[in-house]
């Protein structure tokens, strides 16, 4: 018979709760900072359903109204340089982390609603209602708030989706030596997401000052919480990651703050993540001013009995209870901060023919504002040294590629400390799995960080960090497919915010990936990224193709304050080519391709290890002239049309070239462009050269079949020649 050893957790898992004397021995300035607060906060909440009944919130309106709470309970204990991100429905913890920053302190008395309080209500009001004076100027809406001043980084609408980009934070934190720490709230459903528990674990394993603050309102949506896991104590999930967790009543302030207060200590002194549960209840559906019975998923028996256990009412009872405030002090604060948010209000707002309300014209965002901020104008760069090879006045020589990634990853960290690379198996086999890494990883081995599986959680870290500002991160894919696995925080988050949030701010973040068509690996390690990447508007991508150009693109890749995808082929690695031998330092400008070869007869674009396959084609033609154009730069915004448009005028004939599959073809949107922009030019249609329409496959020939090389350029050259 086996023997059977009951195992416990290693770490901690309470259920903590307030009693009588815990409540009498508060401190009263703390419970009138948590009264005046929340209460400030639900009439906010109030109002906005107000105006969302009238049709004056574009969108959705996600109130917090009932969780107040939970809140207030454990944001009044952070400082400014602590950090809170959250979720869709992040209201009251944007208020409470705005109003902290702003308020003096106060021992005595309600708080007061100051100049700045009233700052803070009037653009909080402004972004929801998507007018220009919002904290995103109008961009952000109810969902997507961020004021990185107070340390409030940003709410989400992608559930779950922050909560990566908030151990970036936490890893800025602890790099800087501060004993700052980040608090990320989402609710019961997001407990199910991949990336939160990713990001549990790469928390934990780097003991990073993150507190995952989980609002159980009990609903997702419409789905109860114990229908949707079977394990309905959410804060559990934190033992399988060795991650210390609360459970609260989050109905009850006080308990969240003391719950807070424990996470805390246990975070200033460098113990890693924790894990606060606190069971609120929102009062209203989703969005929308209507409660969940009106839907048929509640009760109203169910709505009632949690409506008796309101935190207001519960702080109210007890500040009256003890005389540190009156009945009519707390009503005429009330009083006051309502009005204070009608006269808000009224500020934007209008009466229409009709005699209803209608947002001024002059409180929207100037139409010519909508693509601002996509990315930044590139003024960082304005004091670069570029160089091209045919110009370079150091020493060239025979160069391997990998050793040039190397070599610059290397001398760029040497300059500038806020880099750190990291990815799966970056800091281990002598330099990661093609060699990348290997000079970084022998000169500053504590900032090669290798990572677990979970290219979400660590792709969102490194976003969060860039987005932070005090690090320049590089995280490598190993395949470019595995931009899937992190499409959201890729294209959902990293993309997009530096737009999203207003225009403010940047979000200098590189991501390196290789290419590895013709390898053997099949299906989902093989695909050439490049058509799918350049849909984001937010992202920059390179593609360089020989040493000297990866050196000067990866320099002026890690000094651009967008993000930047650096793309790489695994052909290239072993590949040799002119390289710098003791200049390292050098960029190449944005938006600027090579000219490869110069003739009058075809126009042939190309990019990555594709045009060292068009240089083996046109030795093969030596009768057909081509400008071999090298776009290096491939995103929509930073293509190089004077180049293009020059040999175009010139050749009259187009043939771009790539390597991957025509369903995720980068030549596709490339050759629609240059017919809307050069059709009175062109003597023959675009042509392409692409691979087949399905995914390389493990099959060598099959595989060769499947991806474009040589021999298919010189059949496009001579076919399009002939035209």
């Amino acid at each position: 018979m086996p023997t059977r050893e009951p195992l416990s957790a290693s770490s901690p898992f309470t259920a903590l709760s307030t009693t009588a004397a815990d409540w009498d021995d508060a401190d009263p300035g703390l419970l009138l900072r948590l009264l005046g607060q929340a209460c400030w906060i639900r009439s906010f909440e109030e109002y906005v359903l107000e105006l969302a009944a009238e049709g004056l919130v574009h969108g959705p309106a996600h109130s917090s109204i009932g969780q107040e709470g939970g809140a207030v309970g454990s944001i009044v204990p952070l400082r400014t340089d602590d950090f809170v991100n959250g979720s869709h429905r992040g209201h009251h913890q944007f208020l409470a982390k705005a109003f902290g920053h702003v308020m003096p302190d106060k021992t005595d008395g309600l708080p007061e609603l100051t100049d700045d309080v009233r700052t803070v209500l009037r653009r909080t009001l402004a972004e929801i209602c998507g007018l220009a004076d919002g904290y995103c100027r109008g961009r952000g809406g109810s969902m997507h708030l961020q004021w990185r001043e107070a340390g409030a980084m940003g709410t989400n609408a992608i559930v779950g989706g922050g909560v990566p980009q908030a151990a970036g934070f936490a890893f800025n934190q602890r790099r800087a030596g501060t004993d700052a720490v980040t608090v990320t709230y989402f609710g019961d459903g997001a407990v199910n997401i991949g990336s939160v528990l990713e990001t549990f674990n790469l928390a934990a394993a780097w003991k990073l000052p993150l507190c995952f603050f989980i609002e159980n309102n009990l609903y997702a949506v419409s789905t109860p919480v114990d229908e949707a896991t079977a394990e309905p104590r959410l804060a559990a999930r934190g033992l399988g990651f060795n991650i210390p967790s609360w459970r609260v009543d989050g109905m009850d302030p006080l308990a969240v703050h003391l719950a807070m207060t424990e996470a805390l200590e246990h975070m200033r002194a460098g113990n890693g993540p924790t894990i606060v549960e606190a069971e609120v209840y929102r009062y209203f559906h989703q969005n929308g001013p209507y409660p969940g019975s009106a839907f048929g998923y509640r009760t109203k028996a169910e709505e009632k009995s949690w409506r008796e256990r309101d935190p207001l009412e519960l702080l109210r009872s007890h500040v009256i209870r003890r005389g540190i405030a009156s009945a009519d002090e707390i009503a005429a604060a009330h009083d006051e901060v309502v009005k204070t948010l009608h006269e808000i209000g009224d500020s934007f707002l209008e009466a229409d023919p009709a005699g209803k309300r209608r947002i001024k014209e002059s409180a929207w965002p100037d139409v010519s504002f909508v693509d601002v901020g996509v990315r930044g104008d590139l003024s960082e760069l304005d004091r670069s040294r570029y160089e091209e090879a045919d110009t370079h006045s150091g020493t060239l020589g025979e160069r391997k590629f990998i050793d040039a990634i190397s070599d610059v990853l290397a001398r760029r960290m040497e300059t500038d400390e806020r880099i750190v690379i990291l990815g799966e198996d970056v800091n281990r086999l002598k330099g990661g799995t093609n060699g990348a890494t290997k000079r970084p990883l022998e000169l500053f081995p504590d900032r090669v960080l290798g990572t677990p599986i979970s290219e979400n959680a660590f792709a969102g870290l490194g976003g969060g960090m860039a987005i932070d500002g005090r690090g320049r991160p590089v995280v490598e894919f190993m395949y470019a497919d595995f931009m899937w696995v992190a499409a959201d925080q890729l294209f959902n988050q990293i993309a997009k915010a530096r737009h999203m949030f207003g225009g403010q701010g940047s979000v200098p973040f590189v991501l390196r990936s290789k290419l590895a068509a013709g390898t053997g690996y099949g299906s989902q390690h093989s695909m050439d990224p490049a058509g799918v990447l350049t849909t984001a508007a937010g992202l920059r991508v390179v593609a360089p193709s020989n040493p000297f150009d990866y050196v000067g693109l990866m320099n002026t890749a890690l000094a651009c304050e967008d993000p930047v995808v650096v793309l790489e082929h695994v052909d290239l690695y072993t590949s040799t080519g002119i390289g710098p031998i003791d200049d390292l330092d050098y960029r190449i400008p944005v938006g600027k391709a090579a000219l490869r070869s110069q003739g009058d007869d075809v126009t042939v674009i190309s990019y990555l290890s594709m045009v060292g396959h068009c240089l083996e084609a046109l030795g093969q033609v030596p009768e057909i002239g081509v400008d071999l154009i090298d776009l290096r730069w491939l995103d929509r915004a930073s293509l190089d049309w004077d180049t293009i448009e020059a040999s175009v005028k010139k050749t009259n004939k187009v043939l771009i070239v790539e390597q991957g599959a025509i369903g995720t073809s980068y030549g596709g949107r490339l050759a629609d462009e240059i017919q809307r922009r050069l059709f009175d030019w062109l003597d023959a249609p675009v042509d392409r050269v692409t691979g087949g329409e399905a995914s390389p496959s493990i099959s060598k020939v099959l595989e060769r079949a499947a991806i474009a090389r040589t021999e298919e350029v010189v059949i496009a050259l001579r076919r399009i020649a002939a035209y």
